[in-house]
């Protein structure tokens, strides 16, 4: 499995996010930004070549789709590097909406970004507010009983702490009992957490204190005025937040493992979906995108299908 950090020098664009921040914080989930068509150049970017039609993938798309020509699709609240606010503006820009751009091409459509809290997103899909969603959201059995996955990234989780790691927290074996944050409905939160707590009983040590967020800054807010001991969550977000902020350091990163585009079970859009993700990671967009906002590690080679982690 890929070793995964963000590059020292972060790009520039990355950089950027931080002069928003203070400006995004409160800014409500709802409609961000709407792709040009495809064959428009720069939809994923200044230096991003544009990606051609892919036929094959479009004959695939629901008839619904292909009358619309627009994919609603469902992106998280702002966090850097994976999803942020271009500065000045309510563009979403980042790895997850680049990439639902990139899609956006191959198929022919329009892509419009909607903004949601990540535990809403499930809802949404099921409720026909979203089409897709391209939101770092790991393939899980619990998740595929109502979504289908097509792999895009891969990524790791990670855990931050104070600088200079006062409480000792080297690894997920130290959480016992400890003050811990987390994205609400995150694959940390829901998967790993149980695990860890029958290793702290079994250990006869506490259980982890969970504290749930909106969005991962809030849960990094929280650690560096002292209400948390520690936070556990994506580690590209980590990586930059620390790179940003100098209260903070990654003690960890591990759990590598893809994440996928989600889309409901009953859309008819997996097929269509595959075949224009199959067309992107084979793209020199696709590597400009990563390099954009240095994940370039994150690279995957194969658009697997309903592959659960």
């Amino acid at each position: 499995m890929k070793n995964f950090s963000m590059k020292p020098g972060l790009p520039a664009l990355v950089v950027t996010a931080a002069l928003v921040l203070s400006v995004t914080a409160c800014s409500p989930a709802g409609n961000a930004s709407t792709s040009n068509p495809s064959g428009d150049a720069g939809a994923a970017g200044t230096g991003v070549p544009a990606l051609e039609v892919n036929q094959a993938a479009v004959d695939l798309l629901p008839e619904s789709i292909k009358a619309s020509k627009v994919l609603r699709v469902a992106i998280p609240t702002n966090e850097p590097p994976t999803q942020f606010y271009r500065e000045g503006t309510q563009e979403m820009t980042g790895t997850n909406p680049d990439v639902a751009r990139l899609i956006g091409e191959a198929l022919g459509v329009k892509v419009d970004i909607q903004v949601a809290n990540f535990d809403s997103i499930i809802p949404g899909l099921a409720a026909n507010r979203y089409d897709m969603t391209v939101s770092s959201m790991t393939p899980t059995e619990k998740r595929m009983e109502v979504l289908d996955f097509v792999d895009y990234l891969q990524i790791g989780s990670g855990i931050a702490v104070p600088k200079g790691n006062p409480g000792g927290i080297k690894d997920e074996n130290a959480l016992c009992g400890k003050k811990v944050g987390f994205l609400t409905g995150s694959y940390q939160l829901t998967v790993n957490v149980p695990s860890y707590d029958e290793a702290c009983a079994a250990a006869g040590k506490d259980a982890i204190q969970r504290n749930e967020f909106q969005d991962t800054r809030q849960a990094i807010s929280a650690l560096t005025s002292g209400r948390l001991d520690t936070v556990l969550a994506d580690s590209p977000i980590l990586d930059y937040a620390a790179s940003q902020n100098p209260q903070i350091e990654v003690a960890r990163t591990f759990d590598f493992a893809p994440v996928g585009v989600g889309v409901p079970k009953e859309s008819g859009l997996v097929k269509s979906v595959s075949a224009a993700l199959d067309a992107v990671i084979k793209s020199e967009s696709y590597v400009k995108v990563l390099g954009k906002y240095g994940l370039e590690s994150s690279a995957i080679t194969d658009a697997r299908v309903n592959f659960a982690q």
